[in-house]
């Protein structure tokens, strides 16, 4: 195991090895098995590009050989930040194949991200895009080449070289790397290593909008067993077709079963620049998706584009929504807008996934984010003192199990306080069990307003909210005040043709919905749009910001359109 993370114990390895879980499969003989069963089947799509699943494997071996030529060596650890192309899917196992081991950024990250990033992991490796949206990565690849001691190698994205002039000359002289250059014929270096399949193959990143992210080490054979259960619970075949909406590098798209898994299956994926509506639902008709996955945030411009658009949708059998709370009014929409099956999902890049399954009563499907994908996968809901709660008690969420990490990358002192003594990771989720053992995710325990004493859950502020006929979007943080400690702040975004109602108007509403008084916002903001994290979440940091009256970001993606205030 890499220095620097943390290993499973024994005992369990043993287990999950004696059951069957883990089966000593690496992600590089996953791609050779399907290659070789499914050669001349298409693979990928994006880019303007479409490669069979041969061609795949032949352009991993090939770049991989290129990589190791240019210096990469086994254990090294290489930044990789690039739109969602199916360059992204040959790096990532070409790595692989050399022992290299990819950090995932993602396209949103700029200098402060990926110089901790770099950093942290002691990357001697990055592989970026030229200009992209008018931002110039071939610069900032330049600027942390000065800033970060380890790193040596930068490979650009674009077969003409583009931002080579703008990177300037690496270290030792060395130009950045066109991807398309990175090419050599395997046999002449020797056979690759065997990867061992209980070792790092990639560093996912924390999901958290306070904090710089940390990095979560993912082995073969936890990461090999998550795509093949996340495959089963979604009833995943070689027939599917899966569009790959939000950004590739976050787990949700890469594994659940995601990108990963489709490729297990022998599937196609197609890759989606971005996730609206406009974007996304020709590429459904014409590639005749059957699967994606989105998070809240999205399905609500597809439901607004389902409204206008005219494209045919009829393929799609499974629309997966997870990241963030699914509030019911929504879910309610999904299979009479679409016409296919909702599958709500929970999941963390951390490891514990739980989904619905085909065959759930609707009011499991509609309320519930289901059960973990894993019989092995342990979970537990407890209060402040770790007491376990029955079922219906509302409290923290604590996993471990077959593919839930050890420990962070190179965070000892963090993950004393992440884990408990008996190895169950605090998940940081306030959740409760129902009877019938599916789990509800009822928000963050930090996504909570303390007012006057009363804990208020902001999710459920946002679910009341949400069920009015005004409100299209809405966002609950806290703001402080003198008297109180903090109040409730709703940022809402109102639908259209529609009149938004005024906060006493709210008040009232939510209080014929049996919404206690202390509960009741206390100021309503309404704002053309919401602003979200990389991972499409709703970015409360950047509100609490706007309700402290700092600057507003330069994309200027959520303007105050008027407020009423608490008198």
């Amino acid at each position: 195991m890499l220095e620097g993370c943390t290993t499973w114990p024994t005992e369990r390895a043993e287990r999950y090895r004696r059951d069957g879980l883990w089966r000593g499969e690496s992600l590089v003989r996953l791609l050779a098995d399907a290659a070789r069963v499914h050669g001349p089947k298409t693979a990928l799509v994006g880019g303007g590009r479409r490669l069979n699943y041969a061609e795949l494997e032949s352009g991993a071996r090939r770049m991989a050989a290129g990589f190791r030529a240019r210096g990469i060596a086994p254990d090294d650890r290489v930044v990789v930040q690039l739109p969602n192309t199916p360059d992204f899917v040959v790096v990532c196992f070409a790595l692989f194949l050399v022992g290299a081991k990819p950090v995932f950024a993602l396209p949103a990250h700029r200098s402060n991200e990926i110089r901790h990033l770099c950093e942290l992991s002691g990357a001697v490796g990055y592989v970026f895009p030229g200009v992209v949206r008018g931002f110039d990565f071939p610069a900032l690849a330049r600027q942390m080449r000065e800033d970060v001691a380890s790193l040596r190698y930068l490979f650009v994205q674009g077969g003409d070289g583009d931002g080579q002039d703008a990177a300037g000359p690496a270290r030792g002289g060395d130009a950045p790397v066109p991807l398309a250059e990175v090419d050599a014929d395997p046999a002449g270096g020797g056979d690759f290593p065997v990867p061992d399949p209980s070792d790092v193959a990639f560093f996912l990143l924390s999901g958290g909008t306070t904090a710089l992210p940390k990095l979560i080490p993912r082995t073969h054979d936890d990461y090999a067993y998550q795509v093949r259960a996340a495959g089963e619970a979604s009833g995943l075949t070689d027939r599917d077709v899966y569009l790959a909406t939000l950004p590739v590098e976050f787990n949700f798209t890469w594994g659940c079963p995601g990108v990963v898994g489709v490729l297990r299956a022998g599937g196609t994926v197609v890759f989606a620049e971005d996730p609206t509506p406009e974007h996304c639902f020709p590429l459904i008709e014409r590639e005749g998706v059957t699967m994606t996955s989105v998070v809240p945030s999205v399905v609500q411009l597809w439901l607004e584009g389902a409204e206008w658009l005219e494209d045919d949708l009829s393929s799609l059998r499974l629309l997966q929504i997870g990241s963030a709370k699914l509030h019911r009014e929504t879910a309610e929409q999904i299979e009479p807008a679409f016409g296919c099956r909702l599958q709500q999902v929970f999941g963390m890049a951390e490891g514990l996934c739980t989904f619905t399954r085909d065959g759930d009563p609707a009011e499991t499907v509609l309320t519930t984010q289901g059960r973990p994908i894993s019989a092995a996968d342990e979970i537990k809901i407890v209060d402040e003192e770790d007491r376990e709660l029955p079922a219906g008690g509302i409290g923290e969420l604590l996993t471990r199990g077959p593919y839930t990490l050890q420990g962070y990358y190179r965070a000892p002192e963090h993950n004393a306080k992440a884990f408990t003594p008996d190895g169950f990771y605090r998940t940081g989720d306030l959740a409760r069990l129902t009877e019938d053992g599916d789990l509800v995710i009822e928000g963050r325990i930090k996504d909570v307003v303390i007012r006057g004493g009363d804990k208020v859950s902001a999710a459920e502020v946002e679910g009341h909210l949400l069920a009015q006929p005004g409100v299209a979007r809405a966002a609950v943080i806290p703001v402080p005040d003198q008297f109180l400690g903090e109040r409730i702040c709703a940022y809402l975004v109102a639908a259209e043709g529609v009149e938004p109602p005024s906060l006493p108007e709210l008040k009232q509403a939510l209080h014929d919905r049996g919404l206690a008084e202390f509960k009741l916002p206390d100021r309503v903001v309404y704002v053309e749009d919401l602003p979200l994290t990389g991972l499409g979440k709703i970015d409360k940091k950047a509100l609490g910001a706007l309700a402290r009256g700092e600057a507003l970001p330069e994309t200027g993606a959520f303007i105050p359109v008027g407020e009423a205030v608490a008198r």
